[in-house]
């Protein structure tokens, strides 16, 4: 390759400046050993040959997979990223690993749009939301449960690119709602958990496993929180620069009114554990906004308003512990607490009182020899105690706010097994002092890197050795002998830290001494002076100072101090120390450690270290994807690319190992079974009775794979990258024309047996309509019958009982009627008989009466005038009858008129009655004694004599008056009595009926008013007929009573009628 770089001028070449730094030249001559080269400056350099390096063609530049390099050398990988980063493309693909480098500024690669593009496969380059993608495709089609790992230096972006990837998640598999509370989360855990530092404005201070779990249809349906050792000497311990956790100065900036009262809130540059580092905001952040998100998490995360003023309560518990100040009282420097508004706050916010607060951060209670002592405290110790009691309930709060972040998401009977894990955790940490924080952060890198080589390295190539393929051994850096320091049993880092905690007078300097002691031999160690000692790490080497070590792995909390918490009358301190004896209690006691002082038995890196090898069994069980975040330089500024830094943190990421070994190796495998059943049926060929490594073998021959491309094993199939992918998209492509075709063929056998179907039930509706119609109408044919014949029944029993009624009615009208009439005109009849028989005898006897002809006619017009009458009587009888029925309604306003008619009707029917009877009496009183055989001449001979006393010879001139005569007269009069009685009765019946009618108790349809006039009209009209009847046949009879003489004689008989019809004239029909 030298030779041809000498060959041509203008090939671009890699030169390494005097600063470190790799620069893309152009070769302008070369000569012997030496090369002209000019530089993206324009500068002209001369070099040796021999230190340049070979650079990509420039279609290669800015490719997004470094294993697309045709020379993948460190300058190659550097320069790529670089042209990728300045064109804010900060996503690379390392072979399986997704290289990111932090832009420090928002970029243009996230949103909606984005996520329905790799969701919908239209986008296909290196992104956060692809690694998602495939880890839920994945797990939905092996059925086995993914990781996502997270590792970078802190201030590369860990946080924020496992926020990005649940973010993914959360849009495909949302839809029940807890995946906005999943995402919710890490405003909480960010703001607890979370400081800034020198490196990081948002430096996570703890490890994060995150695991998200998802039904049987692809949904979340809950998550799990797990965290890893928080780092709580910050909470008493800030560096200059640096702040403590975030949501102490979130509260005192955020805070509202109420709550900063009840809490006692101050500034943040007045409390002493925040004043340390000189630093109190972060530049472009909002402390009170950010205060309002935490609290709208917590609401939505259903954490209840009393838990958050609880929590709040303790945060500010915690801060006003730092202000609580001792004095001292005697000359062994033993002190109390300081009675002022430090103790008096803390006391009021943890439920205790001042007594019990200065029992527990000035005197020790122990147990000696079955004896109880009470230890006064000094200044320093009494301050440790202050401080570890902050440091604890800062801790025990952190652990309580992520089991209720985990009862909040928690998965129940919902949970299926299936899987995405994503972990944040540390990285690589070295800086000009470590302490015991990075000692155990990098002990996680280790291990964790130990899996990445594990699964990307060592199983691998172990498994190409086993199948029995072609491969020639890649070389890689293993870290297991920086595991095995500090592993290793007895003589490991964590066994001797473990060991000297236990010994009471032990310190960090013999803690030193030990290590150079025993492991100095190790290659991977190297002992310093005083204090220090380094470390090989795979990331590169660092020094530690074991100053505070031992302090930090015992962190002992004093039982007084637990039981200073229970006697708290809040509830939150009262978990906290009943959660601290029950694990007291749960634990083994270990050899040489005071139990009685000691709330934890197991120091803080031996637990650390058991829930490292928890994490990494869980992983282990899972398909992992790695995630490398690179941080591009130290200023957190965007456009700025330090190469050393960046070829520094990819060396701790092995990411060059990686993409060689993947560009060697076969990363693609299938076992010839599910080879075969996979991609089997697109052979030409039937090869259903052949084994599945001949079919295999024969689909790699009718695709033309070249052999280079493939190897074949014992039990599987191993491709090279990109191969695989060639025969899914033709699998695809085939699967898709078979299900065209099917689906044509299926759509044309539907609509077939669609239309057959739709015509037989058209058929059958036809027959079933008409039948159905042939049954209704029958029905409605009989129905009508029926309802004719009923209707004709009905109308007949209708018309006959209305005819009868009719009838009866009519009957009963004309009955009376006819009743009526013949006695009205009886009377008169009577008299023509009379009268013809008066005639008959004065002929006989020579003594007629001469009848005047005008007074027979006179007779037959009133006869003919009363057969009028009749008729007319009989229609007002029938339009009565209609209008009787008329009167219901307005019969109360007349009834006292029609009472008062009734009295005057009776009044006068009572005076007619009263002139018959007078009438009939005075006609008795002529027949005297004298009277012989009822003659009618004695009877007007006692009447004369009676009267007048007239002499003899008018008697016997008088004409003679037979007694049949006579009774003629009074059958005549009594005739017009009983007519007067039964017209009476009618008027009173038909008064009546008006009445009732009118009251509601006859129906009847007249007008009752109406029908009462024409009543009383009738009644006079009758009344006058009948007082002109009586004076015809007054005039009658003194026509009878003066016989045949007819003379005028004023002594005559008719002297004493005309009196007696004198008086009757008088009366009311005059």
């Amino acid at each position: 390759r030298t030779n041809e770089w000498r060959a041509g001028a203008k090939h671009r070449v890699f030169c390494q400046l005097p600063n470190g730094d790799w620069a893309l030249c152009t070769v302008i001559t070369t000569s012997g050993d030496e090369s002209v080269l000019k530089v993206p400056e324009g500068k002209v350099l001369r070099l040796k040959t021999e230190s340049l390096q070979p650079a990509n063609p420039e279609i290669l530049d800015g490719v997004d997979d470094l294993m697309q390099l045709s020379y993948l050398s460190e300058p190659s990988v550097l320069y790529n990223l670089q042209y990728r980063y300045s064109q804010d493309m900060i996503y690379t693909k390392a072979g399986p690993v997704l290289v990111a480098v932090n832009p420090f500024k928002k970029v243009a690669l996230y949103g909606n749009e984005y996520i329905k593009a790799y969701k919908n496969k239209t986008m296909d380059s290196p992104h956060v939301y692809a690694i998602a993608d495939s880890a839920l495709r994945e797990m939905k089609r092996d059925e086995v449960n993914q990781s996502i790992i997270i590792s970078g230096e802190s201030g590369a972006g860990k946080t924020e690119t496992a926020k990005i990837a649940m973010q993914y998640l959360a849009s495909l598999g949302g839809g029940s709602g807890i995946e906005y509370e999943i995402l919710q989360t890490n405003p909480i855990l960010e703001a607890f958990g979370n400081a800034k530092t020198l490196r990081n404005d948002n430096s996570s201070r703890f490890g994060k496993l995150i695991e998200i779990h998802f039904s049987t249809t692809g949904r979340i349906c809950g998550a799990m929180v797990q965290t890893f050792l928080l780092e709580k000497s910050r909470v008493v311990q800030c560096a200059v620069g640096e702040r403590s956790y975030h949501i102490f100065y979130q509260l005192c900036a955020g805070a509202p009114t109420t709550l900063r009262e009840k809490l006692n809130l101050k500034k943040v540059d007045e409390y002493k554990y925040l004043k340390q580092s000189c630093c109190y905001s972060i530049a472009g952040v909002d402390d009170a906004e950010m205060f309002r998100a935490v609290t709208e998490a917590m609401n939505i995360v259903h954490i209840s308003q009393e838990d958050q003023d609880n929590v709040f309560a303790m945060v500010s518990a915690v801060l006003w512990l730092g202000d609580v100040s001792f004095t001292i009282i005697d000359n062994e420097n033993h002190v109390e607490i300081t009675v002022e508004e430090a103790a008096e706050t803390v006391s009021r916010l943890l439920g205790c009182s001042i007594e019990d607060l200065n029992l527990a951060l000035s005197k020790r209670h122990m147990k000696v020899n079955n004896e109880n002592i009470v230890q006064k405290l000094t200044l320093t110790q009494a301050t440790d105690t202050r401080d570890a009691l902050a440091k604890a309930l800062y801790a025990s709060l952190f652990e309580w706010l992520v089991e209720q972040i985990n009862k909040s998401l928690s998965v129940g009977k919902r949970r299926t097994g299936r899987s995405i894990s994503i972990l944040d955790i540390y990285g690589f940490e070295s800086f000009d002092k470590n302490s015991f924080e990075q000692f155990c952060i990098n002990y996680a890198n280790e291990r964790l890197q130990q899996h990445f080589n594990r699964h990307l390295f060592k199983l691998e190539q172990e498994e190409y050795v086993e199948d029995g393929i072609d491969w020639a051994k890649v070389e890689f850096e293993d870290n297991q002998d920086c595991l095995n320091l500090f592993e290793k049993k007895p003589l490991g880092l964590l066994s001797l830290l473990d060991e000297e905690s236990t010994f009471p007078n032990a310190t960090d300097l013999t803690f030193a001494n030990k290590l150079k002691q025993h492991l100095d031999t190790n290659s991977c160690f190297r002992g310093e002076r005083g204090k220090a000692f380094t470390v090989r790490h795979y990331a590169g080497e660092v020094a530690y100072d074991t100053s505070g070590f031992l302090e930090k792995n015992r962190d002992l909390l004093h039982m007084d101090s637990i039981q200073f918490l229970a006697k708290c009358k809040l509830s939150i301190p009262q978990t906290f120390a009943s959660k601290m004896l029950a694990q007291s209690d749960n634990l083994e006691s270990v050899p040489y450690r005071p139990s009685v002082a000691d709330s934890q038995k197991l120091s803080v890196a031996m637990k650390f270290k058991g829930q490292l090898f928890q994490l990494m069994q869980r992983l282990e069980s899972t398909t992992p994807h790695f995630i490398r975040c690179i941080k591009p330089n130290n200023l957190q500024l965007p456009a700025i690319y330090g190469q050393e830094l960046v070829l520094q943190q990819l060396k701790c990421c092995g990411v060059l190992e990686v993409v060689r070994i993947s560009r060697s190796g076969y990363p693609t495998r299938m076992t010839h079974q599910k080879f075969a059943r996979r991609y089997g049926f697109l052979l030409l060929e039937d090869v259903a009775s052949q084994d599945p490594l001949s079919v295999s073998v024969a689909i790699l021959h009718q695709f033309n794979i070249l052999p280079e491309m493939y190897q074949v094993g014992y039990t599987k199939l191993f491709f090279r990258t990109g191969q695989i992918g060639n025969l899914e998209n033709t699998r695809n492509r085939t699967l898709h024309g078979v299900l065209r075709v099917q689906s044509c063929f299926r759509g044309y056998q539907a609509r077939r047996h669609a239309s057959e179907r739709s015509r037989g039930v058209l058929a059958l509706q036809s027959f079933i309509r008409a039948e159905n119609a042939r049954q209704s109408y029958s029905s409605l044919l009989r129905k009508h019958r029926a309802a004719t014949l009923v209707q004709k029944n009905l109308r007949g029993w209708r018309a006959r009982r209305y005819f009868i009624k009719i009838r009866k009615a009519s009957v009963v009208i004309q009955s009376g009627i006819r009743g009526c009439l013949v006695r009205r005109c009886a009377g008169n009849v009577d008299l023509l008989n009379v009268l013809r028989e008066f005639e008959s005898k004065k002929e006989a006897d020579g003594d007629q009466i001469l009848i005047k002809a005008s007074f027979l006619a006179e007779l037959q017009r009133r006869i003919l005038r009363a057969e009028a009458t009749v008729r007319e009587k009989d229609e007002e009888n029938e339009m009565l009858h209609q209008r009787l029925q008329q009167y219901e309604n307005r019969w109360l306003e007349y009834e006292q008129k029609m009472k008062a008619m009734e009295e005057m009707w009776q009044k006068q029917m009572r005076s007619l009655q009263s002139s018959l009877s007078v009438a009939k009496k005075s006609l008795a009183l002529d027949e005297t004694p004298r009277m012989s055989d009822s003659s009618v001449e004695q009877s007007w001979e006692s009447n004369g004599n009676h009267v007048g006393g007239g002499s003899s010879q008018q008697l016997a001139a008088a004409p003679r008056i037979t007694g049949r005569e006579m009774n003629a007269s009074m059958s005549v009069i009594g005739r017009l009595a009983e007519e007067l009685e039964q017209r009476s009765q009618v008027f009173a019946d038909d008064a009546k009926f008006l009445v009732e009618v009118k009251s509601g108790q006859a129906d009847a349809s007249l007008n009752p008013d109406v029908e009462l006039r024409r009543l009383k009209q009738n009644f006079d009209s009758w009344k006058k007929d009948f007082g002109s009847r009586i004076r015809e046949t007054k005039v009658i009879l003194n026509k009878l009573a003066s016989g045949g003489g007819g003379g005028g004689n004023e002594s005559s008989p008719n002297s004493a009628k005309r009196k007696w019809w004198g008086r009757l004239n008088t009366s009311k029909f005059s």
